[in-house]
């Protein structure tokens, strides 16, 4: 892919954010709170849009490897901001999950959006410091995992398990990618899958939500616990190949709830069709391809750990979202990165790709051309 990553990479983030601001003209007016503009949110997420390109290119425009000088600072801010969802007055509680603060000026405010980039920036900066005690247990391993371990746990604590997971599972892949050993990612692994189950078994919500995964077929089911993949899946059933026609789709009209932010993905279904849907899919297989591609011709350690590191961050969440929306997963509460209604997840997803793009910058393109023969002999020995 080479020079063509960024320009690929960009049509496919302007096409999504696209499709977000169209998707969310079309069921903002059903949201409720929202009667005098019935394009209040369309209008938001045009601020936040405008916000989050701005800041991409001012990221593109910087030079990553500084990053690398002040990644201790930012970690330590990135956890401040994450204690500040467990301060009362501070902190916004939302059907029980405090993932949120408020903010002078901003309003409502994500932390874990900001962590989540600020934790893979320490991960790169760490392995490019210790490159050569990878495999061994201190540098490669435990304090690594500290890096990531404390704001995973921060994160989940604030009862947000899906992104907790997610950046657990971007870290995972910038560890491995960096060279810790194998027989301690994968104990780590067995340890992650076996404190999930625990936590979902105690929690008698989060059990919940398991369960109605299980049993989505059953008439009680989807009337309660698993009443919004089950209407997810009746609009996406009934988009069919080219959908009902923009606007017309019947589940944004108070049926699916969530329709503008964790179950925008089903509702574009349902208006524009499988072709749509298997569009969104293939522009995130674009993002993924493209920032592994820019990663792979970064000049330095650094570059290559934080060009994978921000892909995964980017595209784990869309794949966790698509599959809640599909029934494949547990309903996480993700939203679509791009697309789903949110300005601190639009705009610090824009400056990964924007951090991306800086990599692109400063990255090493050979051409390779075919050596031309001049004169060629060919000679044999018989025997």
């Amino acid at each position: 892919m080479g020079r063509r990553a960024a320009i690929i990479l960009c049509i496919s983030v302007v096409t999504l954010v696209a499709l977000g601001l169209v998707m969310l003209a079309s069921t903002s007016a059903w949201v409720h709170g929202v009667d005098e503009d019935p394009y209040l949110l369309v209008k938001r997420q045009g601020i936040f849009a405008g916000v989050g390109l701005v800041m991409a290119l001012m990221a593109g425009c910087l030079d990553y490897r500084i990053l690398r000088r002040i990644w201790m600072p930012l970690l330590a801010l990135g956890c401040a901001l994450l204690a500040l969802c467990y301060i009362p007055g501070v902190q916004v509680v939302v059907k029980g999950e405090a993932r949120w603060i408020w903010a002078p000026v901003i309003g409502r405010f994500q932390p874990s959006e900001v962590a989540k980039l600020l934790v893979i920036v320490a991960l790169a900066a760490w392995f490019a410091q210790y490159r050569a005690e990878a495999k061994s247990l201190v540098k490669g391993f435990l304090m690594p995992g500290l890096v990531l371990g404390i704001p995973v746990a921060l994160i989940f604590f604030e009862k947000d398990m899906g992104t907790a997971v997610a950046l657990g599972g971007a870290g995972f892949l910038v560890m491995f990618a960096a060279g810790t050993r194998m027989s301690l990612l994968c104990l780590v692994t067995v340890a992650g899958i076996v404190g999930l189950y625990t936590a979902v078994e105690s929690d008698p919500y989060r059990r919940m939500k398991f369960e109605a995964l299980l049993n989505l077929d059953d008439p009680d089911v989807q009337r309660k616990a698993g009443y919004q993949q089950y209407r997810s899946k009746l609009a996406l059933a009934s988009g069919g190949l080219l959908g009902a026609g923009l606007g017309n789709g019947a589940e944004k009209h108070g049926y699916l709830p969530e329709a503008h932010t964790d179950f925008i993905f089903p509702v574009a279904g349902e208006e524009l069709g499988l072709l749509c849907t298997l569009g969104v899919v293939f522009c995130f297989v674009l993002i993924s391809t493209c920032g592994i591609s820019i990663a792979l011709h970064a000049p330095d350690l650094f570059g290559r750990l934080l060009g994978i590191g921000l892909t995964v961050v980017v595209t784990i969440p869309a794949l966790m979202n698509i599959g809640v929306a599909t029934s494949v997963l547990p309903n996480t509460g993700l939203p679509l990165p791009f697309v789903s209604y949110g300005g601190t997840n639009l705009v610090f997803t824009l400056i990964a790709i924007g951090l991306l793009i800086s990599l692109h910058r400063r990255s090493d393109h050979i051409s390779r051309k075919e050596l031309p023969v001049i004169r060629e002999r060919q000679l044999a020995l018989k025997i």
